[in-house]
């Protein structure tokens, strides 16, 4: 019998792991207005968190929405300061529990893992063969079933107390008004509209959730099918092989799999490359022998940059800030052949405040 974890919720609604809850949430956001005021009286609103929990009485607060737009449109729902104290005093707890039922070969959020780690395991695999078939959801946070996330909660989660707060977060936001209606097998004409649909692109929690709603995937892949090399980061996801036959009967399966859980694969974006033309995955274009920045990476730089220039000379921001930004950039480009694009693109930036410029706001992009 598959273990399952009991006894979480006191340690989940402790004053002290929601203390620690609230140094978490404040990182990046010391000085945003909402978190100010929370911390303000840190211990009578920490405390006034406990005794809702505890008394089962929270209730998340209504969602900011906003519209990010990167590579693509999304939209954003941003939860108010108090519930991402209670989102990292929840993670603080079982997200250490779950992280060992998920494969190796699952990338994002994960302590160890990561983007760049991500990047590597992708070339390697990416040496040894001459396709990768590649997939992403279409609308994966807005698409998810509620009821079936709980469900794999609860198969690991027998403490009902800290069911009833999960059960909280996960309904907390519901997307069927934002989407038209997607019809699966067994479906009857009412069955999109009487089922929840999605969860907030913006929780912390929700990272998490996107690794377990899609763990099953992973190992009936590694498992079951037996797809060999395989990765997967969020929702993006690639298997590598030698047979196009064989990866495209892979891709038919993949598409039945997805359906029982009510999700369903980009088509546009979801084929078979071969490695001579290049790969694009996770910013990059991988190329034989070579490694490109996607342009559409190079254009978000330079848009982000384009209003740190305004911000810095409006006070705004500091040179920390400005160098922060720039330092993680050329950290990410340098995982690809980005020498040249380094040394012509990050000097072109140049931040003054009134007359005087600030010529060590950019450090060296060697």
């Amino acid at each position: 019998m598959a273990k399952t974890f009991k006894n979480l919720f006191e340690r989940i609604a402790s004053f002290q792991n929601l203390l620690l809850a609230a140094k978490k949430a404040a990182h990046g956001r010391r000085y945003k207005q909402s978190t100010m005021e929370f911390n303000f009286n840190l211990e009578a609103n920490l405390l006034c968190l406990r005794d809702e929990l505890f008394g089962r009485t929270y209730e998340p607060g209504p969602y900011r929405d906003f519209i990010v737009t990167d590579s693509k449109k999304r939209l954003i729902s941003a939860a108010p300061y108090r519930d991402r104290v209670v989102h990292h005093a929840v993670m603080n707890v079982i997200e250490p529990l779950f992280d060992p039922i998920f494969i190796s070969d699952t990338y994002a959020c994960r302590r160890g893992k990561g983007t760049h780690a991500a990047l590597l395991r992708f070339r390697e695999f990416l040496k040894h063969h001459r396709y990768v078939l590649k997939c992403d959801i279409r609308k994966y946070f807005q698409s998810m079933d509620p009821g079936m996330l709980l469900d794999k909660l609860r198969r690991k989660i027998a403490d009902r107390d800290t069911l009833w707060l999960l059960e909280q977060i996960v309904e907390s936001r519901d997307y069927n008004a934002q989407n038209p209606p997607v019809y699966f097998p067994g479906d009857d004409l009412l069955t999109p509209s009487e089922r929840r649909r999605g969860i907030p692109v913006g929780n912390l929690t929700s990272q998490f959730f996107a690794n377990l709603y899609l763990n099953d995937f992973d190992h009936w892949l590694k498992e079951d099918l037996r797809v060999g090399p395989y990765l997967r980061y969020v929702d993006d996801f690639c298997v590598f092989g030698d047979d196009k036959t064989r990866l495209n009967d892979i891709r038919e399966a993949i598409q039945e799999f997805l359906a029982q859980h009510r999700l369903t694969i980009h088509e546009g974006k979801s084929r078979i490359y071969t490695v001579k033309e290049g790969v694009e995955f996770l910013g990059f274009r991988h190329l034989p022998g070579r490694v490109r920045v996607r342009k559409e990476n190079t254009r978000r730089f330079t848009v982000r940059m384009r209003g740190l220039v305004r911000d810095y000379a409006a006070k705004k921001v500091t040179v920390e800030r400005v160098r922060a930004s720039v330092v993680s950039w050329i950290a990410h480009a340098s995982y690809g052949d980005s020498g040249n694009l380094r040394r012509a693109l990050v000097p072109s930036f140049v931040f003054s405040k009134g007359e005087r410029a600030e010529n060590d706001a950019c450090p060296s992009w060697r």
